[in-house]
């Protein structure tokens, strides 16, 4: 895919003209197919990139295929792991090669996140020729610092049932991403999942290399049941959490920001060729 037609570039495109009041507050834009013909996509781009400024608050939608009507731009501000993640990996798919690096303490919002380019993929609305995801997760031998009992650091249930969870979500992911090469969607698919013997005290997504997504882990109480028990433990909301993003793209604000991403790249590399290990879901 040309750089012309990125997706990130039509959305800032748009983003400019409704910060700059080319597009005026509670005016139509242009129809999708109007919009697709300027920008030489399909219209199924056009849609995912709505979708995305709809998110953002820059545009609301009117439905059956009216355009959409634009509305206050949102802040700037850090928007939660759950719609952020989701909406950068939307965009990144639109590449024709997309690559996927996570340091997560599971893999649940990154599940999360692949299920619209999935649905989009098995529709024939994108075709990327190959999909690479790379995911460094804590080592179920590690003695991690949580999750944990609040009363009791040393009771093994709140480490059982992450690892439940993290076999869960893991195989979930492993499975929907394989099943594009066995159904022929996409030519070249390759998921590894490794781990390192670290507590995760944050996440980081690095997309297609020029992108990373980083958002801190705060340890909070909260009850979960497990095995027909309510536990109290120390824990952490991975969704919740606010997505800080830095890019060496064209997009990037600075050097500094493009330097970011680079050593990103580095720090990650470095565990995941060192000592990480492969995970073995059975």
């Amino acid at each position: 895919m040309s750089e012309e037609i990125a997706p990130e570039r039509i959305a800032e495109t748009l983003r400019g003209r409704i910060r700059s009041g080319e597009l005026r507050r509670n005016t139509r834009l242009p129809t999708q197919r109007a919009l697709a013909e300027e920008f030489g996509v399909n219209r199924g781009i056009v849609r995912q990139v709505l979708a995305v400024l709809e998110r953002e608050g820059f545009v609301s939608a009117r439905g059956r295929g009216a355009p959409a009507v634009v509305s206050a731009p949102a802040s700037d501000h850090p928007r939660p792991a759950g719609v952020e993640v989701a909406d950068r990996i939307a965009l990144a798919f639109q590449a024709e090669r997309v690559s996927i690096d996570a340091f997560t303490l599971t893999t649940e919002t990154l599940s999360s996140a692949l299920a619209g380019p999935l649905i989009a993929i098995s529709a024939g609305e994108l075709k990327p020729r190959s999909i690479t995801v790379r995911v460094l997760l804590p080592s179920w031998d590690a003695p991690l610092a949580y999750p944990r009992l609040v009363t009791d650091p040393t009771d093994p249930r709140p480490i059982a049932r992450l690892r439940e969870l993290t076999r869960t979500f893991s195989t979930s992911l492993r499975h929907q991403l394989n099943s594009l090469a066995e159904m022929n969607l996409v030519p070249e698919v390759s998921v590894e999942i490794r781990t390192v013997a670290v507590t995760p005290l944050q996440k980081l997504y690095l997309l297609n290399g020029s992108e990373a997504l980083t958002a801190y882990y705060t340890v909070v109480p909260r009850t979960v049941e497990y095995e027909k028990e309510q536990l109290e433990i120390y824990d952490v909301l991975g969704l919740s959490s606010k997505i800080f993003r830095s890019s060496s793209d064209k997009d990037s604000r600075d050097e500094q920001e493009a330097a970011y991403v680079t050593e990103s790249r580095l720090w990650f590399e470095s565990l995941w060729s060192t000592i990480s290990r492969p995970l073995t879901l059975g």
